[in-house]
């Protein structure tokens, strides 16, 4: 039998292929804005349909459901990420996050530690040899399809042809639905205020051209990446494709000519977004789309030369400890992809993570910078994977440095009205000396018309500052470098012999 009527011998409406699925059933939903709402309702309307159990990544569209008690009754969620849909339903009680690592997710479906016994996805129109793609969903979904005893797809002619390995064949699904929608849109709500304008600021000095980006999805990330457009030859590896990447694309800021995995190619496994970048990775040789299990191994991230890693948290202590998936005993997002690409940057030759976030949460009453996570709080990435953290006040470098200078560096990105109690609750816990001063409460941006910077004649840039407290070790470190002549001339001081 040809493709093509094989594809017709399976075409049923939403009504019966949900009929396919059984009472205890373990099902898979496509991820976030590739997932098939026609599907969905049609699942949730289904009163036959019992004890079901739900796994997705991120979802959207059962946010509408999960107040409705007959829902709660039938259907029980598993999400590996919450997303803001979701959040207040997390907080409620009525879906159970699975806390994992995004690289381990389709493992836990190949090796049957969570069995699917129906996976529904939705995938665009088959092409002429009978493959159908999944789109802007590949992700987690690649292997749900791999390993799900039933695949019921929704066949939706908007759903971008992706290139990469997002191919399904016809042979490989069970029941097909057509059905034409417009896919999930995602935006995050931009704030382009002067505290992202900063941020972006201090990020965008720590990105040299030719880097290899890691982005992170939420409102920060996608905020200060406006401030990289004076880059040149970026590259992207990453988890997540947004409107963000738009401009830089248009302004041919990101080029993939450096990358030395997969060069002049995007990597990523998932799109989230508006219908404009939906139209953009449609059939785009560019763009492609991977597995989580490859796109966010760490030694496949540390693959490439001088990937640079910006993400977002909630909170970060005084030792570099970060929270990024739960307000105290709240579920709040997931772990996502942050200690994936953490971890493969800090492997990569040349590479580093940024963690950004503002210095302060509901409306400056609360610092983010803290003495001690809050009580609950998980601690999502440790203090052992952090090298840079960013807020509105500066960068903390905490990379191969001891509690002593990781207080110092933190304090200083402070707010200021918060650095004098942080710092005498680092005294009380014996972190610091107990005379140490704290960080100056002006606004070091104050210090912003004092630096400078020159390009060196190797190519390099060298920038210039005043000190700063947390430079102390640094500070030795270099007078102690110096000819004792030196040291006299500079500072009218003889060291002891």
């Amino acid at each position: 039998m040809d493709w093509q009527n094989l594809y017709e011998s399976k075409v049923v409406d939403a009504p019966e292929a949900i009929s396919k699925i059984m009472r205890g059933s373990r099902v898979f939903i496509g991820t976030g804005c590739g997932e098939p709402q026609h599907l969905i309702h049609a699942m949730v309307e289904d009163q036959n349909l019992q004890d079901i159990m739900v796994y997705q990544m991120l979802s959207f569209t059962l946010s509408k459901y999960v107040d409705d008690p007959s829902f709660t009754r039938r259907f029980s969620l598993k999400l590996f990420f919450i997303s803001r849909a979701m959040r207040k339903a997390a907080f409620e009680g009525k879906i159970d996050y699975i806390p994992e690592y995004l690289s381990q997710i389709p493992r836990l479906f190949s090796t049957h530690r969570i069995g699917l016994d129906a996976a529904l996805v939705q995938v665009s129109p088959p092409d002429k040899f009978g493959y159908c793609s999944l789109g802007v969903s590949v992700d987690i979904t690649r292997s749900a399809v791999e390993h799900a005893t039933m695949v019921i797809a929704q066949v939706n002619p908007k759903v971008p042809r992706t290139w990469g390995d997002s191919f399904v064949h016809v042979r490989d699904i069970d029941w097909i639905v057509p059905c034409e929608e417009n896919l999930v849109e995602a935006l995050p709500t931009v704030k382009d205020n002067e505290v992202a304008r900063r941020i972006g600021h201090y990020v965008s000095q720590l990105v040299d051209d030719g880097a290899t980006l890691q982005i992170g999805f939420g409102n920060l990330p996608y905020a200060i990446l406006k401030y990289l457009d004076g880059k040149k030859d970026l590259g992207i590896h990453t988890q997540l494709i947004t409107d963000g990447l738009l401009p830089l694309f248009e302004k041919n800021v990101i080029t993939n000519k450096k990358k030395t995995l997969l060069p002049g190619r995007v990597v990523s496994s998932l799109c989230m977004g508006s219908e404009k970048i939906y139209r953009y990775v449609d059939n785009n040789p560019v763009f492609y789309f991977r597995s989580s299990e490859f796109v966010n191994d760490p030694t496949v991230i540390a693959r490439n030369d001088n990937l640079i890693s910006i993400s977002s948290a909630l909170e970060v202590d005084l030792t570099g400890q970060v929270c990024s998936d739960s307000m105290g005993y709240l579920f709040y997002s997931g772990i996502g992809d942050q200690v994936d690409f953490l971890r493969g940057s800090s492997m990569s030759k040349g590479g580093f993570s940024i963690i950004a976030l503002p210095a302060t949460a509901q409306n400056g009453s609360v610092s983010r910078i803290v003495p001690h996570l809050s009580e609950g709080a998980g601690v999502a990435t440790t203090r052992g994977d952090v090298n840079f953290v960013i807020t509105e006040y500066g960068i903390a470098e905490l990379k191969g440095k001891g509690i002593y200078q990781r207080v110092m560096e933190l304090a200083q990105i402070a707010h200021p009205k918060f650095r004098e109690e942080l710092i005498d609750v680092a005294k009380k816990r014996h972190y610091i000396f107990a005379d140490q001063l704290p960080p100056s409460t002006e606004d070091l941006l104050f210090l912003e018309g004092y630096k400078s910077s020159m390009k060196l004649k190797n190519g390099k840039n060298a920038d210039f500052r005043p000190l700063l407290p947390s430079d102390e070790f640094a500070y030795r470190n270099f007078f102690y470098s110096l000819q004792e002549k030196t040291i006299y001339l500079r500072f009218f001081y003889r060291a002891c012999a």
